[in-house]
């Protein structure tokens, strides 16, 4: 392994060690209202624009997680990966940065008082992010920002509420990186390399989805669990994994 190679994978640890060190009764405190959400027959939903949209994405239906989050995951908000064309990286550029459309985001979801909202967002300053986080607490749902502190605090908000994630969540939890995400240099190179804003961003959405899984079963709640069906017990978790669907229709049909 090249050495800048084994940089990155000591940066990250190290990052990934500071979280578990410095935010774990933020992440308890989160685990709790998913918890009781979920078992008031509510949903958590989660997002996330760009790279968040990935940690939004994987609270479910992943394997290992629960039944009861649920993903908002806009087209717009994550196929910039072909940069030019049709939904290339300057129409989210753009999109992303204007406020009013967060709120026709959540007008096509049916949301309770009561839900939750999990945001997954490095700056917590954007339009759209902000729009979902205004808009989640203006329907009486409870907010948890998995954001970057040390970033958001150095640079302004870009909403009309003048505030970022971390100032209006209810529950915050810090990925502690710092300004810019990318944490390592190369002589001569302008600009950093070796971003971990995603990795992190989804270990703590994972540590979230398993703490909520622990509380449900220690208030004698058992969580319908997503399982592999890439194994040799292919046809008993398809049998699992279409009851945890049936059971996420039937919260949906209460709506």
């Amino acid at each position: 392994m090249t050495e800048i190679a084994g940089s990155y994978f000591e940066t990250l640890i190290g990052r990934l060690q500071t979280v578990a060190d410095t935010q774990g009764d933020a992440i308890e405190a989160a685990a709790e209202i998913c918890a009781e959400t979920i078992m008031d027959d509510k949903l958590v939903f989660t997002f996330g624009t760009g790279h968040g949209s990935f940690a939004a994405m994987e609270m479910f239906p992943r394997t290992g997680t629960v039944t009861g989050f649920r993903p908002i995951v806009e087209s717009t908000m994550i196929s910039f990966h072909r940069v030019l064309g049709d939904g290339g990286a300057r129409q989210y550029r753009f999109i992303h940065s204007r406020e009013g459309y967060g709120d026709a985001i959540l007008s096509s979801h049916q949301l309770l008082a009561g839900d939750a909202m999990l945001i997954f967002s490095h700056s917590g300053l954007n339009a759209v992010t902000l729009d979902i986080a205004v808009g989640a607490k203006e329907r009486g749902m409870k907010v948890i920002g998995v954001t970057s502190v040390p970033h958001s605090s150095s640079t302004p908000s870009r909403h009309s509420c003048g505030k970022r994630l971390y100032e209006l969540a209810d529950v915050v939890i810090d990925t502690g990186v710092p300004k810019g995400d990318a944490g390592l240099e190369i002589e001569g190179l302008k600009g950093r390399v070796g971003a971990t804003s995603t990795s992190i961003a989804i270990a703590i959405g994972q540590a979230i989805n398993a703490a909520t899984a622990q509380k449900m079963m220690d208030k004698g709640y058992e969580p319908f669990i997503m399982v592999s069906p890439n194994t040799t017990e292919k046809a008993a978790a398809d049998v699992q994994n279409d009851r945890n669907y049936a059971e996420l229709w039937r919260r949906l049909k209460m709506r």
